[in-house]
């Protein structure tokens, strides 16, 4: 259906756990016999494995767009030859195509060379302070969406999650982040800070230029032109745009916060600060999404541990036993 988006596993998983927790009460008060929710089979609502978008990954990819636009590009045009009032034309979709083609993992991982490039690309756009904090500081989609001025403090360098924006179907909503630890202050560093300066300047632009229209929205960081809040779905579409027009390797806008991960293990940083950084519920959750990533970005580390070795000064005299 137009403007909504297919659930995932997890979602499912969950819909299904609320299902048989209100049939199971349901049973107790004799209203019904069979939880018919415990019956129904779906696929495993484990998170993916994060995987890094490495050159050899990267050419795989190109073979395999190449590969997938040509297979959908003959069933549109089959379909269009049977019944060309089916309203789709014969034409492939750049974007669906962009998207569509097969991936190793559902959650890649640009890395740092790339991520830089994409923030190059976006840097002209409305939305390029939303990219750059997700890029940089992990925030979730909703949770850049509804972020309010007076909870972030620039002098400071700290942000307060506390509100978030989710859409469904052409509708948006503000609620709670999506756990308890996601209520939380992180710290942000001078480039973030520099971008979200030169964004408020831009918005306090346009609340001018716009007088009278402007709507008032609670003081949103991120709105449109009329200070309208931004919609997380266009949010999303915008990115996938940028991303292709990039030439970049498509990864979801969720993966920026999983790329925020990767760098911060790439630094130097333990899983803690992970798990702190990210608000995650617990460690053991920060460690079973980004283990994967370690062999990625841990080439650094394994190289200093063999240089102690190299480097070592051997003993002038040895005594035989």
């Amino acid at each position: 259906m137009k403007g909504r988006r297919v659930v995932g596993p997890a979602t499912k998983q969950r819909i299904r756990a609320t299902l048989r927790s209100a049939l199971k009460r349901a049973i107790r008060e004799g209203l019904t016999e069979m939880n018919v929710a415990a019956l129904v089979e779906l696929p495993s609502g484990k998170a993916p494995k994060a995987l890094v978008r490495t050159p050899e990954r990267i050419a795989q990819w190109r073979k395999d767009l190449d590969t997938y636009s040509g297979i959908m590009a003959g069933r549109r045009k089959r379909l269009w030859e049977d019944d060309p009032s089916h309203g789709h034309g014969n034409q492939l979709n750049r974007i669906d195509a962009y998207i569509g083609a097969p991936r190793p993992s559902k959650a890649m991982v640009w890395t740092p060379g790339l991520t830089k490039t994409f923030l190059k690309r976006a840097e002209l756009h409305p939305w390029y302070a939303l990219y750059y904090l997700i890029a940089f500081r992990g925030l979730r989609r909703g949770e850049a969406c509804g972020l309010r001025w007076t909870d972030l403090h620039l002098d400071g360098g700290t942000v307060t999650i506390r509100w978030q924006i989710t859409q469904i179907g052409p509708d948006i909503f503000e609620g709670k982040p999506k756990s308890d630890a996601g209520e939380a202050t992180i710290s942000l560093d001078t480039s973030t800070i520099a971008v979200l300066r030169a964004h408020k300047a831009r918005q306090n632009a346009q609340r001018l230029a716009a007088g009278d229209t402007w709507h008032e929205t609670g003081g949103l960081v991120f709105t449109d032109e009329l200070g309208n809040p931004v919609r997380p779905n266009q949010v999303t579409d915008q990115f996938e745009r940028l991303s292709m027009e990039t030439g970049l390797p498509p990864v979801r806008l969720h993966d920026l916060r999983h790329g925020a991960a990767s760098f911060l293990l790439a630094a130097g940083h333990d899983m803690k600060t992970v798990q702190e950084t990210l608000r995650l519920s617990s460690i053991t959750i920060a460690a079973d999404t980004y283990t994967s990533l370690l062999p990625q970005v841990a080439r650094k580390s394994a190289e200093d541990a063999a240089a102690i070795i190299l480097n070592a000064d051997a003993p002038a005299a040895l005594t035989t036993i």
